[in-house]
């Protein structure tokens, strides 16, 4: 099954935290699921980071496509479809990465990977 990542689960994956739920952590780690990740994953990340509120070690570009490779998740683009299609979101959300996730999974029809309870109000398959 393909599924989408919400960025703290990728992060919280990566690092082995508690806080990612036993479905979501079994889920990730059945290889026969097509994991993805979004470049507004990146964004988000790298702008965290920059503001000093997400520790990176080394290079955050290689970080993350080291991290990709070795768990075997896919990079899903940002494309203009995704974008225009959160003008008709409901405002459930008003943080542009949840949002564009949101529409991101909705459009890409998958699953989200994601602990935050705002994004079950959207018509997407939460997995948590």
């Amino acid at each position: 099954m393909k599924a989408l990542l919400d960025t703290h689960a990728f992060l919280w994956w990566i690092s082995d935290d508690r806080r990612l739920s036993d479905r979501a952590r079994e889920f990730i780690g059945d290889g026969r699921n097509e994991l993805f990740f979004s470049a507004a994953s990146g964004w988000e990340i790298s702008i965290k980071a920059g503001l000093g509120r997400l520790e990176v070690p080394g290079d955050l570009q290689r970080f993350i496509a080291d991290q990709l490779s070795r768990n075997a998740i896919k990079v899903l683009p940002i494309y203009l479809s995704h974008t225009l299609h959160t003008r008709v979101l409901p405002d459930h959300h008003r943080d542009p990465f949840d949002r564009i996730l949101a529409s991101q999974a909705i459009l890409e029809e998958m699953p989200l990977l994601s602990a935050d309870p705002k994004i079950s109000h959207y018509p997407v398959e939460v997995v948590w």
